[in-house]
């Protein structure tokens, strides 16, 4: 017999970890509380229609390649990813759309037609993006940083590289069109930051998306979480699913197993942790280190996630794969969400319509639409109860009056999801969409460590953890940890 690994959550960070450990020689159990593997890539059903629930497009594919490689297979065997061109589509204030992606060509002929003098700035934006994605996801992203020193370490080259200018600072020093500036700098809300706020660091993601595109699996992202739940099976690995976690269970310093909210207990050798770090320190352990009691204290929250899903019963054939429409305010749209804690009447939203590339997304002559819109996250106080139809309604209004005409004559089977769910469903802290938030006082060595700060064989993997947000980061998490962890000992 091995030695025995439990992982407790099932998101891709967790996933990703469970089979680099199966492939170590563990015994891995994971345990989920959703029906299904993914966590927030969860997928669902109404009326005919699908839709995804949480990720959308996978960028920097290699890193699921890795996972089935782990066991002498091949991802495309079972997942077919295609390219999207565009990228995304913006859509401003003034109607004006500018569709991002395709080749570096493509989009300097896009540029070209707001402002020809920032066709260079963005060459030089991709060339300062290329030189951060060097060190901050080719060099750190895979790194642990449990040890204050490989901070200390790093920090000149860091500082070399700007990290001190915020990746709307970043943007703006090479891009003078107001329209582009608000186009290219919006990535971090992709991973639950401010542009104002996060760390240029981020701004890596603009050569991330030239170096592997953006791309989406047919089927969907639930197609991916399905074949790994298949690849997890054939290797063995234990998956229980509908069943909470409500204690780690530590004995003297190190972590020994779980408590279940069935009363059942596990045991393992090691615990790796897919939950908000935010969650595991202050309701999972009952007497959490010094360290991560201290950064709970201090920690500063993404923003909360109002997500519409309806169904059209005809097609918009003009709307892209992937739209982001922008709203009048930008700035002080986020200001409001991320520092006065306010949920003001008008949005920005990133509209998702997966039947302009995989029609099985819908019935015949149908469209599948999830529509997310940046909302403060449950610290506001918002009453949800109340709000949420009404906001849904504002929403698809909006809509309709610009880029949908006609949609609220077809729109069907309409349902939502809150900050007020993302803190049922999750258990994330505030309804955080995406747990912390990626500020420079947050990353690295000052987010929560992929090691436990203080309980001896745990760890953590996710959102939360080093590097941070979005699949390339939480699938790197599970690098983190993999690095961390020798080999099962067999007996």
């Amino acid at each position: 017999m091995s030695d025995r690994a439990l992982v407790i959550g099932a998101g891709f960070g967790g996933i990703a970890v469970a089979l680099r450990l199966r492939a170590k020689g563990y015994q891995v159990t994971v345990v989920d509380r959703c029906d299904r593997l993914g966590g927030r890539a969860q997928v669902f059903h109404r009326d005919g229609f699908r839709h995804d629930a949480g990720p959308t497009v996978i960028t920097a594919p290699f890193l699921f390649e890795e996972l089935f490689a782990l066991f002498g297979e091949k991802l495309e065997d079972y997942v077919k990813l295609v390219p999207l061109n565009p990228w995304y589509r913006f859509r401003f204030p003034d109607g004006a759309y500018f569709n991002y992606g395709g080749t570096v060509e493509d989009t300097l002929e896009e540029i070209a037609r707001f402002c020809p003098d920032d066709c260079q700035g963005y060459l030089d934006l991709v060339a300062e993006s290329k030189k951060i994605f060097a060190v901050g996801f080719e060099q750190l992203a895979d790194m642990p940083f449990h040890r204050f020193g490989t901070m200390v370490s790093l920090l000149p080259q860091l500082i070399s590289l700007g990290s001190y200018r915020t990746v709307w600072q970043q943007v703006a020093r090479y891009i003078r069109h107001p329209w582009l500036r608000r186009a290219l700098s919006v990535s971090p809300l992709l991973v639950g930051g401010n542009p104002f706020d996060t760390t240029s660091i981020y701004s890596l993601i603009h050569y991330l998306e030239r170096k592997w595109g953006i791309l989406f699996a047919m089927g969907g992202t639930g197609a991916v979480v399905d074949a790994l739940e298949e690849l997890m099976t054939r290797q063995g690995i234990t998956i229980r699913l509908k069943e909470t976690v409500t204690e780690v269970t530590v004995v003297n310093g190190a972590a020994t197993g779980a408590l279940l909210e069935s009363g059942e207990k596990l045991y393992a050798d090691i615990v790796v942790s897919d939950a908000d770090p935010a969650f595991l320190y202050s309701s999972m352990v009952r007497s959490a280190p010094i360290v991560p009691r201290l950064k709970l204290k201090a920690a500063n929250y993404s923003m909360g996630l109002f997500v519409l899903y309806f169904g059209t019963t005809r097609t918009f054939p003009d709307v892209a794969h992937h739209t982001i429409w922008f709203g009048d305010r930008y700035r002080e749209l986020l200001q409001d969400i991320f520092h006065k804690h306010h949920l003001g009447t008008d949005f920005s939203l990133y509209v998702h319509r997966p039947t302009a590339t995989d029609p099985s997304f819908a019935p015949e002559g149908c469209d599948s639409y999830y529509v997310l819109a940046p909302v403060p996250n449950l610290q506001a106080g918002t009453d949800w109860e109340a709000m949420a139809e009404r906001y849904g309604d504002s929403i698809i209004r909006a809509l309709d009056e610009t880029m949908m005409p006609g949609l609220r004559d077809c729109i069907t089977s309409r349902f939502h999801m809150t900050p007020k769910d993302f803190k049922s469903r999750y258990l994330s802290v505030h309804g955080a969409g995406f747990s912390i938030a990626p500020i420079f006082r947050q990353s690295a060595w000052f987010r929560f460590h992929n090691r436990s700060e203080g309980i001896r064989n745990l760890y953590l993997v996710g959102a939360g953890t080093h590097p941070g947000a979005g699949l390339p980061g939480v699938l790197s998490s599970a690098r983190v940890v993999d690095r961390m962890i020798s080999p099962a000992v067999v007996a």
